[in-house]
C-alpha cells in the first residue's frame, strides 16, 4: 500500500477578500475539517491583530510560511531585513518551512550568499526557493544560475515548485520539472487557463496545462499544496474533493514508480 505524501492547503485558495474578512485562522480551521494534512500561512494576508501569530501556532497544523518578500533587493544585495522578518513569523508560527523567491538576485548577488548561509545556520526552519511569475525570480534560467551559485557556495537548498506558474512567463513546466525535478522539497498544484489578457489558476480538473504529466516529473514524497481558487456553497466538501484528487495523483505516482 503506497500512502499519499502530506497534502497541504495554501490558504490564498480561499480568495484573498474572504481570507482578509474570516482571518487565516478560520480557513486553517476548515482546512483541518476537508482532511487537509497542514496549511500554509500567506504574509500579505496576515492581520494586524497581534494574536492571529499566537492563534495559529495554537492550531498546530501551519506547515509553510510564505513570505511576500523577495530574498534580494532589486539592486542584488540580499534583504537581510526581509529575511529576519520572515524567519521571525515563521518562528512564531512554529512553521518547519519558509517559502521565499529569490527576488533580485544577480550577478553581483552571489557574494552574499555567505551571508545568507550563514544566517539560515542558525533559523529554526528549512527555506524552500519558489518559481514566482516574474521573470527575475521565475524563468528557468534564472532559478538554474541561482541555485548554481548557491551550490557553488555550499548552500543546498530545496524548490518549492509551483506547477502552474511556468505559464505566466511562457516557460514550459515540463522542460523546467526535468531540470529542478530532484531538489524539489515542496510542491505547489495549480492548474491554469488563458484568458485574453492573462492566465489565471483554476482547479486541476479543468487546467488546460498537462498537469499530471508534470507532477509525474515531481517528487512523491514531499508536501504537495492546493493552490488554486477553492470556492462553494459547502467549502468543506470541495476542498475535500480536491484533496483526494491530489492524493490520488500522488499514490498513482507512487504506484507506477
Amino acid at each position: 500500500m503506497f500512502e499519499a505524501p502530506p497534502v497541504l492547503i495554501s490558504l490564498t485558495s480561499f480568495g484573498a477578500a474572504e481570507v482578509m474578512r474570516h482571518g487565516q485562522l478560520y480557513f486553517a480551521e476548515l482546512s483541518r475539517q476537508a482532511g487537509a494534512d497542514g496549511v500554509e500561512v500567506r504574509g500579505e494576508l496576515l492581520a494586524s491583530s497581534a494574536g492571529e501569530l499566537q492563534a495559529l501556532r495554537d492550531a498546530g497544523n501551519v506547515r509553510v510560511y510564505s513570505s511576500p518578500e523577495g530574498l534580494w533587493k532589486a539592486d542584488g544585495k540580499l534583504d537581510a531585513d526581509a529575511l529576519q522578518r520572515a524567519l521571525d513569523i515563521a518562528a512564531q508560527l512554529a512553521a518547519p518551512r519558509l517559502k521565499m523567491s529569490i527576488g533580485g538576485f544577480g550577478a553581483v548577488s552571489t557574494a552574499s550568499l555567505q551571508d545568507l548561509k550563514n544566517t539560515l545556520d542558525h533559523a529554526a526552519c528549512e527555506l524552500v526557493i519558489e518559481n514566482d511569475q516574474t521573470p527575475g525570480a521565475g524563468t528557468l534560467a534564472s532559478l538554474v544560475r541561482f541555485f548554481s551559485a548557491a551550490d557553488a557556495a555550499g548552500l543546498q537548498l530545496p524548490m518549492t515548485f509551483d506547477v502552474g506558474n511556468w505559464h505566466y512567463l511562457g516557460e514550459c513546466p515540463l522542460q523546467a520539472a526535468a531540470a529542478l525535478g530532484s531538489r524539489v522539497g515542496y510542491v505547489h498544484a495549480k492548474g491554469v487557463q488563458r484568458r485574453p489578457d492573462k492566465w489565471v489558476a483554476v482547479p486541476l480538473a479543468e487546467s488546460a496545462a498537462p498537469w499530471r504529466a508534470v507532477l509525474r516529473g515531481l517528487p512523491a514524497d514531499v508536501p504537495w499544496a492546493i493552490e488554486y481558487p477553492l470556492i462553494g456553497d459547502d467549502l468543506v466538501t470541495v476542498t475535500s474533493k480536491e484533496i483526494e484528487v491530489l492524493r490520488a495523483a500522488a499514490r498513482l505516482q507512487l504506484e507506477t514508480a
